[in-house]
């Protein structure tokens, strides 16, 4: 046993050394000298301030959480309670899911019998695929006998926020848009880390007449800035273009 147990103590020893100290000094030695910034974090100061991180998404809202309607929005966030860099992840709920797209007929059974549903009961004329909450702000999937919902003043049911179609709806909303009008996916659906920084141009263009109303400024210069400030795609061909939504914010306030 011996003759096993010495040759092993040495490996672990070695391996402990090498990958343990050894390799991660050596990465860290060179992505300090060749890719420094991007090595601590890619963070940007202003007047001597940390504004955040080109890397990581940051929300620009009220201290009640309320979006700020004169700044750039980022894309939803399932990181924690949004953006949280140590709760990284995705919601990873699938394409039927009704907590992701809402009620469709036809799919959904919403514990309806087990059978897809004709017709959505919960439906609101704002939202015909509305998954209601209950009455602690819980959405409700599989109702059961005596279920208790969330009302409107109105008597209609209080959507769940975060499906897909209630996210359209609040975009719409939020940018000025037509009912009905295209909206692009990243603006309804969060990133696989949930910290994305970056948004599509659509997007972006789709948020600049809004960001231009709140700050009184003409239209063609918050759109040029948004061009200005468009990353073309990764090696000319990867992935599609894209905007850095805290650099295209902190463009913005140069501005004003």
């Amino acid at each position: 046993m011996r003759r096993f147990l010495i040759p092993s103590i040495v490996m672990m020893v070695i391996l402990t050394a090498v990958l343990g100290f050894g390799y991660p000094l050596l990465v860290t030695g060179i992505s300090m000298g060749l890719f420094r910034y991007q090595a601590e974090g890619s963070l940007v100061y202003r007047h001597g301030k940390l504004a955040g991180s080109q890397l990581l998404g940051q929300s620009f809202s009220s201290s009640s959480g309320a979006p700020l309607p004169q700044y750039f929005q980022p894309r939803p966030s399932e990181a924690g309670s949004g953006y949280d860099g140590e709760d990284s992840g995705a919601s990873n709920l699938g394409p039927s899911n009704p907590l992701l797209v809402g009620f469709v007929p036809g799919i959904n059974t919403v514990g309806l019998g087990g059978k897809p549903s004709k017709t959505n009961p919960f439906a609101t004329k704002a939202d015909p695929a509305c998954v209601p909450l209950d009455p602690a702000g819980n959405p409700v999937t599989s109702p059961v006998p005596g279920q208790k919902y969330e009302k409107t003043r109105g008597g209609g049911y209080v959507c769940d926020p975060n499906t897909v179609p209630e996210r359209a709806i609040a975009y719409r909303a939020f940018n000025g848009m037509a009912p009905g009008a295209p909206v692009p996916i990243d603006a309804v659906t969060a990133s696989a880390s949930g910290l994305d920084p970056d948004i599509s141009v659509q997007n972006a263009l789709d948020q600049a007449p809004r960001v231009a109303r709140a700050r009184r400024l003409p239209l063609r210069a918050v759109l040029a800035l948004v061009h200005s400030e468009t990353q073309g795609r990764e090696l000319g061909f990867l992935g599609e273009p894209v905007v850095n939504v805290l650099d295209l914010n902190l463009a913005l306030d140069q501005l004003t």
